[in-house]
């Protein structure tokens, strides 16, 4: 009897009640750390058991909030139209989108970071879809939204099925997904993947096959391209992504690849990215000053930025002085921007965590206490009592005397203002201790 295939969530083509009652107790056992989940694990693919615990790993909450929403509005617009599957949508429109109303599906397509660039098909799905942020500029790589069909396709560079119970957070669960990764034909770069989401039949054999056959159609049509089209004139603007809000390296996304960088060139990107925001490059000096203190030799900073330059690109960062070339967008800028609007609440949503939190570089830690203040600056001037909810679940709000304070002032009786009291008391029972020491 031939093994069965481990990327096709049901082989036989439909859904079993056995296997979704499996599914929900080796998720619990997982997610609640029950012992004995070992058996467990014996029922779920592999493949979806290791992802599982990669979502863990990367600390996603299988009961947490929407995946981000990353870019929004001429951002969005702009990104998308420079990447380079926008020159294939025609063809992913004409081989699943046109039918895809019919068949009650939703078709994705992400970068390779897993955010989705477009997202069409069937309306009444895709309203309901956009509940959970499955939505055009909203992030689903596997290590923000936990196990999907086109984040897990990314995370494997391999195509793959998510049924129902599979996915890791569990309003994700009634859905079910099929996805494929899309290559560049002539270096093999991995530039985002294909997705057709919806109920348990997207999840039957054939419809890996019809999304298969769509990344195998867009990638013939991009080597008919590149021979057929010849390139502009000059140097394309790099489009790149700088993620640095709660991680402690910086992860680097152009058209083509996903980088995680090491702490060092984490911490001068951020830097350069500083400066570009005031229209300003840095010399190698300054940067020695900004990232080590003074503590290493200005040839030192040379060499790093020489690693980082041949690492990203000459097309990202340029010399004399070094600043970042072209545009180049960052969660730390998304934030500013949403404060900048009076949007508290969009710039709350965007934060998360603290830039490079583990990061000692002076210039770094400047960055990070400015953003940080001005964020939590505006949630307090908005008053309003589900943004310091939400703001007082932080870790950097624990121990905020003023954040509970404004909770205590502004929430109605009951549960969460007792709690927001008792916090209270013990933050101003900490001071007076200190004073008397």
């Amino acid at each position: 009897m031939p093994a069965l295939n481990p990327w096709l969530a049901l082989p036989d083509g439909g859904p079993s009640p056995v296997l979704a009652r499996r599914l929900r107790a080796a998720h619990e056992s997982l997610v609640t750390q029950v012992p004995g989940d070992a058996p467990a694990a014996g029922h779920v693919r592999s493949v979806v058991w290791d992802s599982w615990r990669r979502s863990q790993d990367s600390g996603v909450d299988p009961d947490g909030t929407a995946p981000p929403v990353d870019l929004l509005d001429d951002d969005l617009l702009s990104y998308r139209a420079a990447h380079p599957l926008a020159a294939v949508m025609p063809v992913i429109r004409r081989l699943l989108v046109a039918d895809a109303e019919v068949d009650r599906m939703i078709v994705a397509v992400t970068d390779a970071a897993g955010r989705m660039l477009w997202v069409e098909g069937d309306a009444r799905l895709r309203d309901r879809a956009a509940g959970m942020h499955f939505v055009e500029g909203a992030s689903w790589g596997e290590d923000v939204a936990g196990t999907n069909a086109p984040g897990t396709a990314l995370a494997l560079d391999h195509a793959v099925q998510i049924y129902g119970g599979e996915h890791f957070r569990r309003p994700v669960q009634p859905w079910s997904c099929s996805a494929a990764p899309v290559h560049d034909p002539n270096t093999g770069a991995l530039l985002g993947a294909i997705d057709v989401t919806g109920g348990d039949h997207v999840a039957s054999p054939h419809v890996l096959t019809l999304v298969r056959a769509t990344a195998a159609a867009a990638e013939a049509e991009l080597r008919w391209m590149s021979r057929h089209d010849p390139a502009p004139a000059g140097p394309r603007p790099a489009v790149v992504r700088l993620e640095v809000l709660g991680r402690d390296r910086a992860r680097l996304t152009t058209s083509t690849t996903v980088q995680e960088l090491s702490l060092r060139h984490s911490e001068l990107l951020v830097l350069l990215a500083e400066a570009a925001a005031r229209g300003e490059g840095r010399t190698a000096e300054q940067l020695a000053a900004e990232c080590h203190d003074g503590a290493a030799a200005t040839v030192t900073v040379r060499a790093e930025l020489s690693r980082l330059r041949r690492l990203v690109g000459g097309d990202v960062v340029g010399s004399r002085p070094y600043r970042l070339l072209g545009p180049v967008r960052s969660d730390v800028e998304e934030v500013r921007a949403q404060l900048t609007r009076g949007a508290p609440a969009a710039a709350l949503d965007r934060y998360r965590g603290p830039l490079l939190p583990g990061s000692r570089a002076p210039g770094v830690r400047v960055a990070r206490a400015r953003l940080a203040d001005d964020l939590r600056g505006a949630v307090l001037a908005a008053g309003r009592p589900d943004l310091l909810l939400s703001y007082s679940e932080r870790p950097e709000a624990a121990e905020d005397l003023a954040v509970w304070q404004a909770c205590l002032a502004l929430l109605p009786p009951g549960g969460r203002r007792n709690a927001a009291a008792a916090q209270v008391q013990r933050l101003r029972a900490g001071v007076r201790g200190a004073a008397r020491r």
